[in-house]
């Protein structure tokens, strides 16, 4: 048997619907990219989203709408992937790491003590689909003393008047927190279609605007609109209509908008994510965590509790008492037993390109600890009950003839 890690989903509904844009004269942001932007914002129960091509993009735009650049520090969890903090530095700001806790979440104690009057962004990461401690966050950054440090330097910041939450919600859509979908709950958060996501549109990204009813939502999709399109104030779409050719260029912008043929597969996702993926992965979740809660050599990940529901993005179990290099020789056999698994993720101060910005992961040595025994398991729409009942027998004889 052979049991890859996560292969996309893709069925007959969504290649006739992706036919289907490609026969409707609209290939690039159209119709279906509006409508899965509206449908998008209805799921999550905000106003307004807007569509890119990637989550990595997404962020830096917010980032740049910001008004983030040189002599600005943004926060960013150490265990993460490396899109959430490349965007920092392509913005030119300071880029500071804090340690997270055990459920691989962002220290909200490790937040606070680096805050300084340069911070102007903190990035929670919702790491594989479990929300970030959101209200805790949200208190800290409005507590008097802490916005009294805030140093606006435009009229955004100074519209908000206090650090921004920018969370990377690349895997959480569908996720719960405090009865709030993901999307609604940070300034704004910005999810990721990528291949291997809970919904796919191969590559793809959303930004959902959360912000304070001070700013005007509406007009704030619009700049995002305007800064996906190379700083046009119209897209192809507008310029339909009868005599609506002229446009302007009124910001030097990026290229990073979504297509009709990636929203056309993101709209059959999305119309059956609540009653069919969703479920389909909690049960997966389910099998591996009665299969190995309770077996003192793991240590199963936290997806519900009473303020939170995971996505069911991917589950990160932990071996016990492990070092890193028995958790690779593990993972090494059970490929040679034909199943997949994988790591999420190497924590930044631990790759070369962040090793010389200075960073060292002795830092943060609890990003450490989780990293060095994480194994993450297949979890998909497409897996079998069998196969999730091999995916069980293969670790637990890796892990016994290891250990």
């Amino acid at each position: 048997m052979n049991i890859p890690f996560s292969p996309p989903h893709i069925d007959d509904a969504i290649i006739e619907e992706v036919v289907s844009a490609l026969r409707s004269g609209w290939i690039t942001t159209g119709p279906r990219t509006k409508l899965f932007e509206q449908k998008l914002a209805e799921y999550c129960g905000i106003q307004h989203v807007e569509c890119v091509n990637s989550a990595s993009a997404g962020m830096e735009l917010a980032l740049r709408w910001f008004g983030i650049g040189p002599d600005d520090e943004v926060i960013v969890p150490a265990y993460t992937y490396t899109a959430t903090a490349e965007v920092v530095l392509h913005c030119g700001a300071k880029l500071v790491l804090v340690d997270v806790n055990d459920d691989l979440l962002i220290d909200v104690d490790k937040v606070r003590q680096a805050i300084t009057p340069k911070t102007k962004v903190i990035m929670p990461v919702d790491i594989v689909g479990l929300p970030c401690d959101y209200q805790e966050i949200l208190d800290l950054v409005n507590e008097p003393e802490i916005r009294k440090l805030f140093r606006p330097a435009n009229d955004c910041q100074s519209t908000l008047g206090r650090i921004l939450i920018l969370a990377d919600a690349a895997h959480s859509l569908g996720a719960y927190y405090q009865g709030k979908h993901t999307g609604a709950v940070a300034d704004i958060s910005v999810f990721s279609f990528h291949a291997v996501k809970n919904l796919t549109t191969a590559e793809g990204g959303a930004i959902c605007l959360n912000l304070p009813e001070t700013f005007h939502s509406e007009s704030i999709k619009k700049d995002f609109n305007t800064l996906s399109l190379h700083g046009q104030t119209k897209d192809a779409f507008t310029k339909t209509k009868a005599g609506a050719w002229r446009y302007d260029v009124c910001t030097i912008g990026y290229k990073c908008n979504m297509t009709d043929v990636a929203a056309a597969m993101g709209l059959v996702e999305l119309a059956r994510y609540d009653q069919n993926i969703l479920p389909k992965r909690k049960k997966i979740f389910d099998a591996y965590n009665q299969a190995f809660a309770n077996d003192p050599r793991f240590r199963v990940p936290t997806y519900v509790t009473p303020t939170k529901q995971s996505s069911y993005h991917v589950f990160t179990l932990r071996v016990n008492h492990i070092t890193e290099e028995q958790r690779d020789l593990i993972i090494v056999k059970m490929a040679e037993n034909g199943v997949a698994a994988n790591v999420h993720f190497i924590p930044l101060p631990m790759l070369t390109a962040y090793k010389s910005l200075g960073f060292n992961i002795q830092d943060y040595p609890n990003a450490y600890r989780q990293y060095a025994c994480e194994i993450s398991l297949p979890v998909y729409y497409d897996l079998s009950d069998e196969q999730v009942n091999e995916v069980i027998r293969v670790l637990k004889a890796a892990v016994s003839e290891v250990l």
